[in-house]
């Protein structure tokens, strides 16, 4: 239970982290928790990372859409520019500022100024994202957030990303990721790693063609493997047809 702290006492300052998957309020809360420190009359700023636009190219926006507005930077030193003569810094989506971003969080705290930090705490593989597990590690606070299961209806703890690709950082919403709990988690990654015999047999037909200068067309292929010279990304296939 998170148990709010006097910000007027100006003798140390200290960070909070609000971490979790998508779709679980992290933003909602860190929203939350920076208007009752404008309703204290204590000078506010939030930040976010510049390449964060899915909502607003200056606010902070939640998926409930309550938003403040933030100064988008590009890197966690600008935040220390702008930091002067603030009570209380709010840092959202932090899991995309590098590791960085620790020694400013630390630096800020020791000046006296209140950190509330919102970000993913795992990647879509279900890895520590970012510095986000060091900045649990420093924090005096760390409330862990969490979503509803879009399979089962359970808490949910993980991002799971329904668009091909390995790219770490791809932004999006419901469109491209869903929360899951464990257990619809491992499912959906072992259909996910499941080899397709006959995508590899597939493809293995389409290098034999190919090799041999024979025309050839695909249709109806469905996604998940990736083959370097076709470009096609191929899954759990299904009508699968070549003419040759």
């Amino acid at each position: 239970m998170f148990l709010e702290k006097d910000s007027h006492n100006k003798s140390q300052g200290w960070i909070e982290v609000v971490c979790g998957s998508m779709f679980s309020g992290k933003t909602e809360e860190l929203i939350r928790r920076l208007n009752r420190a404008r309703i204290a009359k204590l000078r506010v700023e939030i930040f976010k990372p510049g390449i964060d636009t899915r909502y607003s190219e200056d606010d902070v926006v939640s998926h409930n859409d309550n938003a403040l507005h933030s100064i988008p930077v590009e890197n966690a030193q600008q935040i220390l520019f702008y930091s002067n003569e603030c009570d209380v810094i709010g840092i959202d989506e932090a899991q995309f500022f590098g590791n960085e971003l620790i020694d400013v969080c630390q630096q800020l705290a020791n000046q006296g100024i209140r950190v509330v930090v919102a970000g993913l705490d795992m990647d879509f593989q279900g890895k520590p994202f970012g510095p986000m597990p060091q900045l649990m590690v420093i924090a005096e606070d760390v409330t862990k957030v969490r979503a509803i299961c879009m399979r089962c209806g359970s808490l949910a703890q993980f991002s799971h990303r329904t668009i091909a690709g390995d790219k770490l950082v791809v932004l999006g919403e419901t469109e491209s990721y869903e929360p899951l709990c464990r257990e619809c988690y491992k499912k959906a990654m072992a259909e996910k790693q499941q080899p397709n015999q006959s995508i590899q047999n597939l493809f293995q037909s389409l290098h034999s063609r190919r090799s041999r200068n024979e025309i050839f067309q695909v249709e109806r292929l469905k996604v998940c493997h990736v083959d370097e010279v076709f470009g096609f990304e191929l899954a759990l296939c299904y009508d699968i047809h070549v003419f040759g």
